[in-house]
């Protein structure tokens, strides 16, 4: 089991590093998700992404994990494969910027999950620093959402809604698979089990990708291991409650890469409430955590 790491900010910053990683992802699963589906998007990623961490996985001689790990990465690939699905279908609904403001629910409810499941203590420094990201949120939102739906609209919220509820649970399940195993045997065992457990429905839902789609494919799958990998260290050397506001940096990302990838202007709103988020953000990387400690069975 990693150590909580004796200079916070080193496990602050890979995770913020992890988090732009996975949002240039974001960016590239709606493309693929606009033309594939979600489900097939998300599938292909997936299956790509165990072929690549399973040459890793070989080439560094890891060990082949016990059946009670195995269930834990089990677990926590059937909740990402539920999470991930919705919030990429949602992605074909709403703009990124939207979608991921509107994902911003998860981290105040995973804040709260950390000392019911994990026994962690909610500092006053996480307390504040949820309070800033929200209110940055409100600030972006509003000036964001114009508060004329269509149905399409109203259902893709409701898929971000949804999918943001299953991300607070994923996150809590993150920090406790990261103290029990290693960032490339999360990788890998999540990308595999995330591609069978999908593969189920295969036969109704999957549409087949052409040559066109491929490099789009291999750039999600190498963005998603990376940042996986990313978080997972982090998260194994740090509390959850530190790392969750990180999350709000997400916005950021979206705003900047909505910008270049899909048109989506750049606010005042926005500016003023991302200054709010990467204030709340700051608060949480100087927090003192207080370690807690999980054994295997206390997982699922």
């Amino acid at each position: 089991m990693a150590k909580l790491h004796p200079r916070p900010i080193v496990p602050f910053a890979v995770a913020c590093a992890g988090i732009g990683t996975f949002s240039l992802m974001d960016a590239a699963m709606k493309d693929l998700a606009l033309s594939l589906g979600a489900y097939s998007a998300v599938l292909w990623r997936n299956c790509l992404g165990a072929l690549l961490m399973g040459i890793v996985f070989v080439a560094t001689r890891q060990k082949w994990p016990p059946a009670a790990m195995l269930k834990i990465h089990l677990w926590r690939s059937s909740v990402v494969s539920v999470m991930a699905v919705s919030f990429f279908w949602s992605l074909t609904k709403l703009p990124l910027a939207e979608a991921i403001g509107l994902s911003f629910i998860s981290p105040v409810i995973a804040l709260y999950l950390a000392a019911v499941m994990l026994g962690e203590r909610i500092g006053r420094e996480a307390i504040w620093a949820s309070i800033a990201g929200l209110v940055g949120v409100v600030i972006i939102m509003a000036g964001r959402l114009s508060g004329d739906y269509t149905d399409g609209h109203i259902w893709g919220a409701a898929a971000v809604l949804f999918s943001a509820v299953v991300y607070a649970y994923n996150l809590i399940l993150a920090r406790r698979q990261a103290q029990l195993a290693g960032p490339i045997e999360i990788a890998f065992f999540q990308n595999l089990l995330v591609a069978v457990t999908l593969s189920l429905v295969a036969p109704c839902f999957l549409v087949p990708f052409t040559v066109s789609h491929a490099p789009m494919i291999g750039t999600a799958a190498v963005l998603a291991v990376i940042s996986l990998l990313l978080a997972s260290w982090a998260y194994a050397r740090a509390e959850a409650q530190m790392l969750i506001p990180v999350e709000y940096t997400a916005f950021v990302w979206a705003a900047l890469f909505g910008w270049l990838f899909f048109a989506e202007p750049v606010t005042l709103p926005v500016l003023a409430g991302t200054a709010l988020i990467v204030a709340g953000s700051l608060i949480a990387a100087r927090a003192k955590p207080i370690p807690a400690a999980v054994t295997p069975a206390e997982v699922v």
